[in-house]
């Protein structure tokens, strides 16, 4: 069994027990989320397909943890005008649980 769930604009395929880095949630670690914005359950074969999304559907997860991806460096350049220009960013994440998927 697994669901497509939009989260934060992002789509992500989920199954139950697994983990995803998701963009940083306002929740503290361990507490518990529902997601509504599910767009496809299959169940065997059985697939739900939503218009745009399934009522009654839901996802629960538990936030593990929260952290920083790697840095990217951003360096802008223009010629012949002396303009050099390197900055980073480091994008933050939740990590987080699916402990059911509940389709209709």
């Amino acid at each position: 069994m697994y669901a497509i769930v939009e989260i934060a604009g992002y789509q992500y395929k989920i199954e139950k027990g697994s983990e995803i880095k998701v963009p940083r949630l306002n929740l503290k670690e361990g507490s518990e989320i529902e997601f509504d914005n599910v767009l496809l359950v299959k169940n065997n074969n059985n697939i739900m397909l939503g218009r745009p999304i399934i009522k009654g559907a839901s996802i629960k997860a538990k936030v593990l943890e929260h952290g920083k991806e790697k840095k990217i460096i951003v360096f802008k350049k223009k010629r012949r005008k002396d303009y050099k220009v390197t900055r980073g960013h480091r994008q933050q994440y939740s990590k987080i649980k699916i402990e059911d998927i509940k389709g209709v």
